[in-house]
């Protein structure tokens, strides 16, 4: 178990003279109840004597005073194949101050310290500069972090501008853990936020997204938006989601308000655990909708997938989301709204619906966005029923022809030949074939081989 691993840490530090506590959100969750994803060890040991304590450590930032102790074989579970490996390692990072953050991120210069309070200071927020000695259970508190716990709000350690301004990514933290406990962010800390809001811009696109991704799967990502937006920071870091306010939508289809309205109850109905792409299909699933209404005989959003497609791609592209990421992001926005069509797809259209890759998620994604307006499941219950009766060879069979049976047959090589296949790939989809033989046959009567211009008739 990782706790009794870094307790083991703790101890073996304290054993050579050193201090050492747990520390951080760890502590936090110990005392909320919740278990930790991870621990980590402050201490007093320098990077270099820790290495020297734990050989078989990794210095991911040991200019920093942080070092990674991983767990050894014999104590992982099991299952730990099915464990992120960051949870079979323990952080150890040395008490330190940091001085000046020119670039709004790293420290420009880190001094080793003695001194907890001294680390507590240089921290983000209250409830996560908390130190623990997890044999006796004392816990240090230079903060006022448990008096914040109790209180369920967000708060800096020291004047809010200046964590801020030594990361800006602390803002989108102060974010995502405000709507993941449901706690308050204190008033001083918000007043910043607001105010600094234009320099998030600073942050790389990666660490924003990661951010963002948290807030979307941890389940509290309708929360975590409206505070984005009342912060200021969503108009900075998804000026799209942002548009999406104030956006009327058909009230027969969409009895709960404008676009961002119904996009922030989505995201409450999302499944738990929430796969990061399905978060984001979700939040950019109707992105298209700003920038294509208009008032005819009805409220209209023409094209609007199309347009929130190529949207949705500038956006992973500029938070720089992964190929496989991206691809599955991007289906899911073009195809939400194919549901509207299942009761009367056919049965080769709708087997070929049932392909798209992780169709779970595409599936979801269309509960969640009927949960979120008119309530009614009645496709998605059609669908799901249709799924489950029809057999994993029967929605993807292995193909009656090939293109070189088509060649033998005396069809020329050419863009004829997808049309061919995908007409008798159809025909089985549809059981209406189910030979080889009968789709030579079927494509002998539908697609006869035509006669070659200026052709030679045989010698007699």
């Amino acid at each position: 178990m990782l706790k009794d691993f870094a307790t083991s840490i703790v101890q073996i530090l304290r054993q050579r003279g050193f201090e050492a506590y747990l520390v951080g959100g760890c502590v936090r969750d110990l005392l909320l109840g919740r278990e930790p994803k991870d621990y980590d060890v402050a201490t007093n040991a320098t990077p270099e004597q820790v290495m020297g304590i734990f050989p078989e450590t990794y210095a991911v930032g040991a200019q920093f005073g942080v070092v990674l102790v991983p767990m050894p074989d014999e104590n992982v579970a099991a299952d730990s194949t099915e464990v992120p490996a960051r949870w079979r390692t323990v952080e150890v990072a040395t008490f330190r101050s940091d001085i000046g953050y020119s670039d709004g991120r790293h420290p420009d210069e880190v001094r080793f310290s003695q001194d907890p309070r001294q680390d507590v200071a240089r921290r983000d927020f209250t409830i996560n500069g908390l130190l623990l000695d997890p044999v006796s259970g004392e816990v240090l508190d230079f903060g006022g972090g448990r008096k914040d716990l109790a209180a369920r709000i967000i708060r800096t350690i020291g004047d809010p501008e200046q964590r801020f301004a030594e990361d800006k990514l602390r803002m989108l933290r102060a974010v995502r853990f405000a709507a993941r406990f449901e706690y308050a962010i204190e008033p001083a800390a918000f007043t910043a936020m607001r105010a600094m809001a234009p320099q998030i811009q600073v942050v790389s696109r990666e660490r924003v997204r990661d951010e963002l991704t948290r807030m979307l799967t941890e389940g509290h990502g309708r929360q975590a938006f409206l505070l984005l937006d009342a912060s200021g920071l969503l108009a900075q870091v998804l000026p799209e989601i942002s548009a999406m306010k104030g956006v009327e939508q058909p009230p027969e289809f969409h009895p709960e308000g404008d676009v961002f309205v119904h996009t922030l109850l989505l995201l409450d109905r999302l499944p738990q655990p929430c796969p990061l792409t399905l978060a984001w299909g979700a939040l950019l699933h109707d992105v298209g909708k700003p920038p294509t209404f208009r008032v005819a005989e009805r409220i209209r959003f023409d094209n609007h997938v199309e347009v929130g497609v190529k949207m949705s791609a500038e956006i992973c592209e500029r938070l720089r989301f992964s190929n496989d990421d991206t691809a599955q992001i991007l289906a899911l926005v073009a195809n939400h709204m194919r549901f509207s069509h299942a009761t009367r797809m056919s049965e080769s259209t709708l087997k070929r619906f049932f392909r798209l890759p992780q169709f779970d998620q595409h599936l979801a994604l269309h509960r969640a966005d009927c949960l979120a307006s008119h309530g009614s499941l009645s496709t998605y219950e059609f669908v799901r029923q249709k799924r489950s009766e029809i057999p994993q060879q029967h929605i993807r069979p292995v193909p009656l022809i090939t293109g070189d049976d088509l060649i033998a047959a005396g069809h020329i090589p050419g863009p004829r030949f997808r049309e061919i296949l995908n007409t008798v790939e159809d025909a089985q989809l549809e059981g209406r074939l189910s030979s080889r033989d009968a789709a030579l046959e079927f494509v002998r009567r539908e697609f006869p081989v035509a006669r070659r211009a200026n052709s030679t008739p045989p010698a007699k």
